[in-house]
Order: structure tokens, then sequence, then C-alpha cells
């Protein structure tokens, strides 16, 4: 068994298998350290926009938590302890990338390429790469000749002293919304470069009082309630995405009430008001970016930008914005789900070619002539509301019980979805996604043809549900004993 990448959902799939009694596999990871998002992304003010009694896995509740969404260092730390509590952490291979897989249809295997110049096998292959893993940095003329200092928020140098400098912000994202704060208080001057503005939710994210934390240390059955009441009111928020007009507008006037109460300068909320339908694009939380863009060492320029300079950042208009530092809070490739690793299944085919038109896979996890293939956090598996704990949690269940009946089989063989089941499946899943809220602005959610890549149309419920288990009915059976095939075809 090889995983590839030790974020939430490599250990999620490990700690999967190796309960089923599964202890031949390898995590191969890139880094030094295990986290992935968590680990990388280390900004002022990174924490997390979902709560942590329901951002972490259901089998391992820390009652320890600091605050309602936890910051970088908590989550990191807890990934970490995990790991090591449920045997993961010897199982990770670190500093090890895999750089092409390729199948073996003889022998039924994956080869790995690794980056130091070796290979191995595996039975099966779980990528677990995620879809926020590669930062993405826009091409913009000019961006090569700034003098000054530029850095992805995703690779913050944080041996740059921002005190009393000039500092072009790009991006007013998930991340920037966390880290403009902190920074409009070091900085002499702040320029905020924003294509659209955002809807956004208050979250204070105060610390837990003590009282607090000793009811959720000690107090029994707190922490499940917890838990089912936030999932439960997660689902609602997903039914206002899904077309209920009553909480959608709830969310609405949420929105525009903390906008009206934190901006008092009209034109500075007119510029920050959203043009597009509520949660067409990500929302985003944050109680004090809006008082951060009023600060009068900010200014908010909503211009588009037309070049950068050695010096500065010259917009449409004409005007040049002096910098010596540019943050880039631009985001992720978020549709290159296993990029940059190749992976090539049966008859040479390149699952990059499979995916030339957008990405798609049976429950986000198998593509059709890829046997034993099994992606993490796959496409359409995104949420546009709740916890992708849950969904991966489902995943590695499916992996667990996939690895489980492979096991029962006998003799060494694969399991490969069905080219109809898959059609079928995503046919179905873009018909919902067709006239969904996520169709009505371009994000990243969708490629360049406006198909939605990301997102899963439906509750989490409903997708546990489905992949509880999997059902030999939706696969070609592949064993390496005999030639042929044994097909199981739905009745």
């Amino acid at each position: 068994m090889a995983i590839v990448g030790a974020g939430f959902g490599g250990i999620a799939a490990a700690i999967a298998l190796l309960r089923d009694g599964v202890t031949d596999l390898t995590i191969f990871e890139k880094a030094d350290d295990l986290g992935g998002v968590w680990r990388e992304n280390t900004y002022p003010g990174a924490a997390c926009d979902v709560p942590s009694h329901v951002y972490s896995f259901s089998f391992h509740q820390r009652r320890s938590w600091t605050r309602p969404c936890s910051p970088q260092e908590e989550i990191h730390d807890y990934l970490a302890e995990t790991a090591a509590q449920f045997g993961v952490t010897p199982r990770i291979r670190f500093s090890t990338e895999v750089t092409r897989a390729t199948w073996d249809e003889g022998a039924l295997r994956w080869t790995l390429a690794l980056d130091d110049g070796t290979t191995t096998e595996a039975d099966v292959l779980v990528p677990a790469c995620g879809q926020l893993s590669i930062p993405v940095t826009p091409e913009i003329p000019g961006a090569d000749t700034f003098a000054g200092h530029a850095f992805h928020s995703a690779r913050w140098d944080h041996d740059h002293d921002l005190r009393g400098r000039r500092v072009a912000v790009i991006g007013t994202g998930a991340s920037a919304v966390q880290f403009v704060p902190p920074v409009a208080e070091q900085a002499g001057h702040l320029d905020v470069f924003q294509r659209t503005p955002n809807y956004m939710l208050p979250r204070r994210n105060r610390p837990y009082l003590p009282p607090m934390r000793w009811a959720i240390a000690h107090v029994p059955g707190l922490q499940p309630f917890r838990r089912a009441q936030m999932l439960a009111m997660m689902e609602l928020m997903v039914k206002g995405l899904k077309g209920n007009r009553a909480i959608e507008g709830l969310m609405r006037t949420m929105s525009w009430a903390m906008l009206h109460r934190h901006v008092r300068d009209r034109e500075l909320r007119r510029r920050l008001t959203p043009s597009f339908a509520y949660g067409c694009k990500r929302i985003l939380f944050s109680s004090f970016y809006y008082p951060a863009l009023a600060r009068p060492n900010v200014d908010l320029v909503d211009t588009a930008i037309q070049e950068i300079t050695p010096t500065g950042i010259i917009t449409a208009d004409g005007v040049e914005h002096p910098a010596d530092t540019i943050i880039w809070g631009t985001g992720f490739d978020t549709q290159a789900f296993v990029a940059p690793m190749e992976i090539v299944g049966a008859d040479g085919r390149r699952l990059a070619d499979t995916w030339a038109d957008g990405a798609h896979a049976f429950y986000g996890l198998t593509v059709p002539h890829f046997p034993n293939l099994f992606l993490l956090y796959g496409p359409n598996t995104n949420l546009g509301v709740g916890s992708i704990v849950v969904m991966l949690e489902a995943q590695a269940g499916y992996v667990a019980d996939a690895v489980r009946k492979l096991r029962t089989a006998g003799g060494r063989a694969a399991w490969d979805v069905r080219e109809d089941v898959e059609r079928a499946y995503d046919t179905q899943t873009q018909a919902h996604l067709k006239d969904s809220v996520w169709t009505r602005c371009q994000s990243w959610y969708r490629n360049a043809a406006g198909r939605v890549v990301n997102n899963w149309p439906g509750y989490m419920f409903e997708y546990r549900r489905a992949t509880a288990a999997l059902d030999p009915e939706h696969y070609t059976l592949l064993r390496a004993d005999a030639e042929q095939r044994e097909t199981r075809v739905a009745a």
C-alpha cells in the first residue's frame, strides 16, 4: 500500500487501514514534516474557518482546543499527535516525493518513481495530495523586475520585517482576510489589491473561558453533542446554498449587517459589496478584515493591475502604487489534484489526458482504467459549507473496505471502476451542479470551460451514506492469476 501525502487525508487513510489490519503501508511525504496545508501555511493569523470539534477526526476528539476555530499551530500539533497515537508516524517516509506512478497490467501493481531516482511497488495507490497544496502566482507583466521582496502567503517569509514598509497584498481570498489585519498593524502603508469583493460572516474566535474549557474536558456527552449540533447547522447552511431562500436570505443579511457595522465610509462599503450570488464564491469568515481596511494606513485598490515595476504596481488607470514588499495572497492550483505527480494507468493512459476537459471520478475516488487508484479529496468532493475532514473520513473508510474485499477475493486482484458507472455518476453530478449557485460566477470551483470541478452538490450525510461501502457491482475485478476479467454487472 502506498499513500501520497501526510496531511489530514493521508493520515485518515493510514489509520483506517491500520485499524483493519493492513500494516504493509507507506506514506510518501515530500516535506520533512507531516501536516499538509497546516504545515505549509504559517502566515500571521492562520487558522481554520471551521470549528475544531468538527474539523478533526470523529474517532479522536481533542478536548483541549484553546478556541473554537483553532490556529495553525494547534491543528498541526493535533495531526502530529494523532499520527503518533495511531501508529502512523513510523510509516511515513519523509523528504520523499513520488514523481510518477505507472500501472503494471500483468502484475496488477503500481510502480512508483521517487525523486531520489529509485522505484518501489504498491498493490494500491492512494494519492492524498489535497486541493490546496500548490501555490499560484499569477503571471503579471513585470513581476520579475520587482526590486523589493516578494513571497506567497503559503511560503511566508518570517525573517522579513514588515514594520514601517510599504506593503502590497495581491488577492483578497480566505488567506488574505486572515493575514491582512496583522500586516496592517505592522506596515507603514498597506495597499490591498482586490479583484472582486467577497461575502463575509463574523468570526471573532475568542479563546474559550476557563469554565467552558473545563466543561468540554469533563462533562460527559458535551463534545459529541456540540459536534452533532455544528454538523447539523452546517447542513442547514448547505440547504441555503441549494435554494432555500429563507436560509440564504438570513446568511446574506448577516453579511450585509457586518459590512455596514464595520465600514462607515459609503464609498468603501460600495466597493466591498459583492455583485454575484451569495455562496457563488467561497464565503469568508473574519471580524477583523473590514476594520483593517478602514485603518488610515490602508488603501483598498480595486482597479485591475496592469504591470509590476521595480518600485511598485501600476493599475489600469495609470496610477503607480509604490511598494517595497509584495505578498501574493493568490491561492492555489485547486484543480491539479495529483500534480506534479504523473499517473499512467492501463494501456498507457495518462490521468492528465483523461482529465483534459476537467477532472472527474466516481465519488471523487476512482477513475476508469486506473485500477486500485483511490483519490482522497478528489474531484467534486470539496464543500461550500462543511468540514472536509468528514468527507476524508468517509473516503478513508471506502478505501479500507475496498482493500478488505480485495483480500477476501484471494490472489492478487484489483478494482477498476466501470466506465459506464463512472460516466453515469459524473453526468448525474454535473446535472445537479448545473443550476447550482456555483455556476453563477467564475471561481476556483470551476474550470475555464465553466465545469464545476471541485464541489460536491449535496450534503455531507449523503456523501457518507453513498461511500459507506464499496459495491462490487460498480467495478470490474481484475485478477493476476488469470488473463480474464471477472466482471460483476449491475442488475
